[in-house]
């Protein structure tokens, strides 16, 4: 890696890849990348060293429905195949459109994706209580009968229908970090840790062996910046700025934030728990571990945000 550039890692998520339910077909998946990687090269662009992490929920869902129809057929597919299949998937949309994004501008990177595993503790709580939704909804009488016959700890999801629950632990270490950092000193922009990463763990050999899990995209690429030691990380979600006091008369958007005031919105529950709270949590583990800067922005606003004039900022007290 130049001297000179400095490394940002660009975590997406995989509703970025679906516009809507009309546009969810793997070609609609791919133009959305293409218009995500407009906003990546304008990082890139701008002298940037990047490595870009990507989310899969979705994804995955359509994968584990497929395998459910099938199940009179072929195999069920296990969670972390899944994970890897997306990696493969999402990160061949992205390699190829930043490569025809660069070719255009002139650009000379080359982007290449690691199917990349993290490893989790076998005996984080989480494997103990799993509360992550993932697949299609269900009647109940069709989620426990499938439940039964899988071994899957099935449970019913806002009043929306039944779904399988798997558990979510913490990611710990990023197996192949070294590749990493050696692909982006040489200077590749690099796909990695994708959805999180696939879960491995642990054996009493020490051999690693995949995990009915999945990992929080935004948790591991906090642990992708701290490990790398990146400049900034940039997590995009649905919205240009952070809010607190979120959907009231008093909804207020924050410019920056300071990580005593992050961490103090987080214990008031200013941040939803399935949405906002896990990145600023991300946001928070990174600046706690010497991180420079944090920021939260929508795709559109990314090279904006990353010169100041767009986004939720969160730095050092």
């Amino acid at each position: 890696m130049s001297a000179n550039n400095k490394l940002a890692i660009v975590a997406i998520g995989g509703n970025a890849l679906i516009v809507d339910e009309g546009h969810n077909a793997i070609p609609d998946q791919a133009e959305a990348a293409a218009r995500t990687s407009r906003y990546i090269a304008d990082i890139a662009e701008a002298g940037w060293n990047i490595v870009v992490a990507h989310g899969n929920g979705p994804q995955v869902g359509f994968i584990l429905r497929r395998s459910e129809i099938a199940l009179s057929e072929v195999p069920p597919v296990p969670m972390d195949y899944a994970s890897a299949d997306t990696q493969g998937a999402i990160g061949y949309m992205f390699q190829r459109a930043l490569h025809n994004e660069f070719r255009c501008r002139g650009i000379r990177r080359e982007v290449i994706t690691m199917v990349t595993q993290v490893l989790v503790d076998r005996n984080d709580p989480a494997f103990g209580d799993p509360t992550k939704p993932i697949g299609s909804y269900m009647d109940e009488n069709t989620a426990r009968k499938l439940g039964a016959l899988q071994n899957w700890q099935v449970r019913e999801d806002s009043g929306r229908g039944w779904r399988r629950v798997v558990p979510s632990p913490l990611p710990r270490e990023i197996i192949e970090i070294k590749a990493i950092r050696h692909l982006v000193d040489d200077g590749y922009v690099v796909v990695a840790c994708g959805g999180g990463g696939i879960p491995v763990y642990e054996n009493e050999s020490g051999a690693l062996e995949g995990a009915e899990a999945v990992i929080d995209k935004d948790l591991a690429s906090s642990l992708l910046a701290r490990q790398l030691r990146a400049d900034m990380l940039l997590i995009c979600t649905s919205v240009e700025k952070v809010a607190v006091n979120f959907n009231t008369p008093d909804e207020r958007w924050l410019d920056s934030i300071t990580l005593r005031e992050a961490q103090d919105y987080r214990a008031q529950g200013q941040f939803g728990k399935g949405s906002m709270e896990p990145k600023i949590s991300a946001l928070i583990s990174y600046i706690e571990d010497g991180g420079a800067t944090g920021i939260i922005t929508n795709p559109p606003n990314m090279a904006r945000a990353i010169a100041g004039k767009a986004g939720t900022c969160l730095v050092l007290d």
